[in-house]
């Protein structure tokens, strides 16, 4: 018999950034104090709580954790590295790569930036990760702040989506996406709801 994990992913704070920053290492905006205060509530008080181990989701997880155990950031579940592309604009990146632009966003299998990673990559990696997490904590509910891109990739996993399916849905910035899983079997419970 397995034991069952929620898995709470959270879009880590905004960073009023408009280029694409998935390994760039930025601060979160975190003045949104009642929208934290808010979440932090909503969260159960026995999770356990992990991120990425980028700034923008570890101040976030900082910032939401209260009494909970937290555990050590977690460089499995960052962003997509956008390589070549990180901190340009979508239309710098359609300048100067137009083909595998838009490959990239709307057939993105296998298609990476250059010198970056694919979605499929981001999750495997995150997969990776989460897994292990469920391993050693059977039956816990774990709260993992982390990026569009991460909780993309997983909401898909679940959902056995192609990643271009789920592309058109927001995952606003401190939105919880709840994922239930049962052995090898996964369930998309809620999908991008703000607290």
């Amino acid at each position: 018999m397995s034991s069952i994990n929620n898995v709470i992913w959270i879009r880590h704070a905004i960073t009023h950034t408009r280029t694409l920053v998935g390994w760039t290492d930025i601060e979160a905006d975190l003045s949104d104090v009642v929208t934290l205060s808010r979440l932090r509530n909503r969260l159960p008080e026995d999770a356990i709580v992990v991120s990425s181990d980028l700034k923008r989701a570890s101040q976030t997880a900082d910032a939401i954790v209260g009494r909970r155990r937290r555990l050590p950031d977690d460089r499995g579940l960052r962003e997509i590295h956008f390589g070549l592309w990180e901190g340009k604009t979508t239309k710098e990146i359609e300048m100067s790569h137009p083909v595998i632009s838009r490959r990239f966003w709307t057939n993105p299998r296998g298609v990476s930036p250059p010198q970056g990673e694919s979605w499929q990559d981001v999750g495997f990696r995150a997969s990776d990760s989460i897994d292990r997490l469920i391993q050693q904590f059977p039956g816990d509910t774990i709260v993992a702040v982390a990026h569009f891109g991460t909780i993309l990739s997983q909401a898909c996993r679940a959902n056995n989506a192609d990643q271009e399916t789920l592309f058109a849905t927001s995952i606003a910035n401190l939105s919880m996406t709840i994922l239930r899983h049962d052995g090898d079997h996964r369930e998309l419970l809620e999908f991008s709801k703000m607290p």
